[in-house]
């Protein structure tokens, strides 16, 4: 028998084991996951017996929710990659405008007026990713011309054309549309109408709807939030591009050096958050029947603040859209259960803030444990 011992694996005292809190405390979804804990908490303490969270007021909050998701998807990839878009609230407008005008000034049908309405978006994301990458200049900097750019545009535009910065009649305008139910209709209409008939959901009483559940299905904007959130989840970390915006976030340089088209990815990230604000403008616009001028304001800033609760670092490199979609979870919970709760619904604002400065300080102090700075 061979007196050959073998040796017991050491460890390498230069490498310091992570202890199992730490790693779960740099998860970028932390942030969105204990706020949304904390907030829900809140409202069935307080908000329970206000209709918050029977079938109507789950469909309220929900749909608040979806928008904030759609657009925090895009922002969340974009900022991951390194960059930010502020032009995104004024796309909302402008894309909703352009469909209204299509279809209702000049009578395309409504088909062609998305699909074209959705070229141009992404032509618009594709310049602001080229001038970036050609000029070097902040992405801030050139999203905000964009922004100013736009919302001349959505306010000139209806005013020269109708005499108006509203223009309506887009609802009639889709009537037999194919492709207008994509994003303006419903789905499971006829479960729905099971569950009322068997009291699971409440109904209406009397009138001309007597009888109908008083929700008849879940919106599209609902289905294409959890669409999207799916395929950017997927997206970024099942994939080899995922790991590219990654790196083009992280450290473009080194990225570039190992072979990453940094400029290519940075260019998809900015024409995929103009996609995901032309999706959230066409709900909008198929949900309303008209398209308004001042649509989608302050929306660029909301999106970024989603993004930063659910853990995505401002300079870029870490993120998670799972995270995204609960800081817009928050948002949309916060927004409506402040009028449930009897609250004054202008501290809403307050709450952003607040909730914006708390997860800046948590992020920064994550990055310093990545990082390992002081």
């Amino acid at each position: 028998m061979s007196e050959t011992a073998q040796t017991p694996p050491t460890s390498d005292e230069r490498i310091k084991e992570m202890s199992g809190f730490r790693k779960a405390l740099i998860r970028p979804e932390l942030g969105g996951i204990c706020g949304t804990v904390l907030v829900f908490t809140f409202f069935l303490l307080f908000a329970f017996d206000s209709g918050m969270f029977n079938s109507q007021g789950v469909l309220n909050w929900s749909v608040v929710s979806a928008q904030f998701m759609i657009i925090a998807v895009g922002a969340c990839l974009l900022m991951i990659a390194g960059e930010f878009d502020l032009s995104v609230g004024s796309m909302i407008g402008f894309a909703g405008m352009m469909i209204a005008i299509f279809s209702v000034t000049y009578g395309w049908p409504v088909w062609l007026a998305i699909t074209v309405t959705f070229l141009m978006c992404l032509v618009v994301g594709a310049i602001n990713g080229y001038i970036v990458i050609r000029t070097g200049l902040p992405s801030f900097i050139v999203t905000l011309a964009s922004l100013f750019i736009l919302r001349g545009f959505t306010i000139y535009l209806p005013q020269t054309l109708e005499n108006k910065t509203i223009i309506g009649g887009v609802r009639d305008a889709a009537e037999g549309d194919w492709l207008a139910p994509i994003f303006g209709g419903k789905i499971l209409t006829g479960f729905f109408q099971w569950m009322g008939d068997n009291g699971l959901i409440g109904t209406f009483e009397r009138g001309t709807r007597a009888g109908e559940p008083v929700v008849d299905g879940i919106p599209m904007l609902i289905v294409w939030a959890i669409i999207l959130i799916i395929a950017g989840h997927v997206l970024l970390t099942k994939t080899r591009f995922g790991n590219w915006i990654f790196a083009a976030g992280g450290d473009p340089q080194a990225a570039r050096y190992v072979g990453v088209p940094v400029n290519r990815v940075k260019i998809l990230m900015f024409m995929f958050t103009a996609f995901c604000a032309c999706v959230f403008a066409t709900c909008q616009v198929m949900e309303f029947g008209s398209a308004g001028a001042d649509r989608g304001l302050l929306k660029e800033f909301e999106a970024i603040i989603a993004v930063v609760i659910g853990g995505a670092l401002l300079t870029g490199g870490y993120g998670s859209v799972i995270g995204a979609a609960l800081g817009a979870l928050i948002f949309g919970v916060v927004q409506q259960g402040l009028f449930f709760a009897g609250v004054e619904s202008s501290l809403f604002r307050v709450f952003l803030g607040v909730i914006l400065l708390f997860a800046v300080i948590l992020n920064t102090y994550i990055r310093r444990m990545i990082t390992g700075e002081r």
